[in-house]
């Protein structure tokens, strides 16, 4: 599914009210300012260009820390799809010193490893493969990397936090970034300095071929298997047919089958370096220590070079494109128009459109498909994937049996073009700013969401203030800028729309 950055979850809806929000942020809101734009974020950067952004939260002995890095599958070209996924796999792995029993004793078998699997590649691009010769070279990687895997330490990165009190140890990568995160007690803190940058600094892929097994199996019950996976994948490679949007975050099989370990090394050094890296520490917290550590832990990582940005621009879409994919699942349907990314001036208006049509029980496609039709199980709409190009505006809808996919397809074009001749009524936009307002404040409460939302704002707008302000954008929008973003985007022309159909179905 696609994943939203946090920048554009600022438009979801759910939470508590403004008595869940910290003093003076609840102060700021009342006084008209965004909600979190008061926070006293600590900023300081190294001379390597890592940023930290600190806030100190004394609520409970806790610190959630986040390292985002503004990488992901947009910055791959086509032959190396699905490395950035793989990178953030493979950090879990250790390094010179973590994860291992003899580190000097795996390295040449690991270089073995990495030979043999470039004999196998390349063998297998020349023949069948089950041949005599494909079968000896992989068996031969597999015994080089399991004598390797002999003087490994299984998990020991993850085994040192744990017995420490974390929770949450996790990653994720997307279209324009990759994060790590974790939750440890506040007098863990400096073991998660020693530990991060050690991994930042020296890490080791271990296992390379078996974690590639793991992230294809991940695919295979993602997007090959998933209904929602498969339609997905198939409407962004429909819409998107030059812009890097259009490839799984997770990659196309061939490249991850081809993939090496010397290439992940590559790429990790090239653009995970201190440059590129932005953490963000929230909790029981001393300021003036986390600098200190900053300095002392990571001062010495390699800066590496900044992420070039995509140049490659979707051309201009002349007509209506169409997509039918056979499964054995229930049917549905997604359509997806020609957007925005989400720093041009139009992107609030579109987030409010897509609440209009579905984000409640009183709103649009909800009343028309759920409640009076009763036609639909499910439907939502949004913006994706990912937020620093031109995107998608998304709606998708499952059939309730007998309704078809065609039968939603209808109806969601009546009640879009109803709003197109009428824009929605101002109370509807006001319950959708309250819900809005309310979910932001539930944000607040939680070290783990604001340390992802302040290093994903830095990250993206070299302000972490930046997406606290996109609330007040919102709330600014008004019922004719609803009105006109449906007229000028949500166009035949720029649409398209894939349907999933049962195999054999006329």
């Amino acid at each position: 599914m696609m994943r939203v950055p946090i920048a554009v979850s600022l438009f979801t809806l759910s939470g508590v009210g403004l008595s869940a929000a910290p003093p003076a942020v609840a102060q700021a809101a009342r006084a008209g300012a965004a909600p979190g734009e008061a926070l006293p974020v600590a900023q300081h950067t190294l001379d390597n260009g890592m940023t930290f952004l600190i806030l100190p939260r004394r609520q409970s002995p806790t610190v959630s820390l986040v390292v985002h890095y503004p990488v992901g599958s947009v910055n791959e070209h086509l032959g190396n799809t699905g490395i950035a996924h793989v990178v953030e796999h493979m950090l879990f792995k250790g390094t010179e010193e973590i994860g291992t029993r003899d580190r000097f004793g795996e390295s040449p078998l690991m270089d073995a490893a990495d030979a043999a699997r470039d004999s196998l590649i390349a063998e297998l691009a020349r023949h069948a493969p089950d041949s005599t010769e494909v079968r000896r070279l992989r068996s031969l990687a597999v015994a080089i990397e399991s004598q390797a895997h002999a003087l490994a330490i299984p998990n020991e990165f993850d085994r040192i936090l744990t017995a420490h009190g974390a929770r949450g140890l996790n990653a994720t990568t997307m279209h324009e970034s990759t994060r790590y995160f974790v939750e440890l007690p506040a007098n863990r803190l400096e073991l998660w300095f020693l530990l991060e940058a050690d991994r930042m600094a020296n890490p080791v892929m271990r296992g390379f071929s078996t974690e590639l097994d793991v992230v294809r199996e991940e695919r295979r019950l993602r997007l090959e298997t998933s209904p929602g996976g498969i339609l997905e994948t198939s409407l962004l490679a429909t819409a998107f047919q030059v812009h890097p949007y259009g490839v799984p975050v997770i990659g196309h099989t061939a490249d991850l089958e081809s993939m090496t370990r010397r290439q992940a090394l590559e790429y990790f050094r090239a653009y995970y370096g201190a440059r590129n890296a932005v953490a963000a520490i929230v909790g029981d917290v001393d300021p003036g220590q986390v600098v200190e550590w900053a300095e002392e832990y990571f001062g010495a990582v390699p800066p590496g070079v900044p992420a070039a940005p995509v140049t490659a621009r979707e051309p201009e879409q002349a007509g209506e494109r169409r997509i039918t994919v056979e499964f054995d699942a229930e049917p549905r349907v997604m359509i997806g128009w020609r957007g925005v990314s989400g720093l041009h001036e139009d992107a609030p208006a579109l987030s409010m459109l897509a609440s209009v049509l579905t984000a409640g029980r009183t709103t649009r496609l909800y009343q028309r498909l759920i409640a009076r039709d009763q036609s639909a199980l499910h439907v939502s709409a949004y913006q994706g994937p990912g937020f620093a190009y031109p995107r998608l505006f998304v709606v998708s809808a499952v059939p309730r049996s007998p309704h078809t996919p065609a039968e939603l397809e209808a109806a969601i074009y009546e009640e879009i073009e109803a709003i197109k001749r009428e824009p929605p009524d101002a109370a509807a936009l006001l319950r959708i700013r309250n819900q809005i307002s309310a979910g932001e404040f539930r944000r607040l409460s939680s070290n783990l969401e604001l340390a992802m939302q302040i290093a994903d704002s830095h990250a993206s707008f070299g302000d972490w203030r930046e997406t606290f302000r996109l609330s007040r954008r919102i709330s600014d929008v008004t019922p004719q800028d609803v009105q006109r973003v449906a007229v000028r985007y949500l166009t035949a022309r720029g649409r398209t729309v894939a349907t999933m159909v049962r195999k054999g179905s006329p």
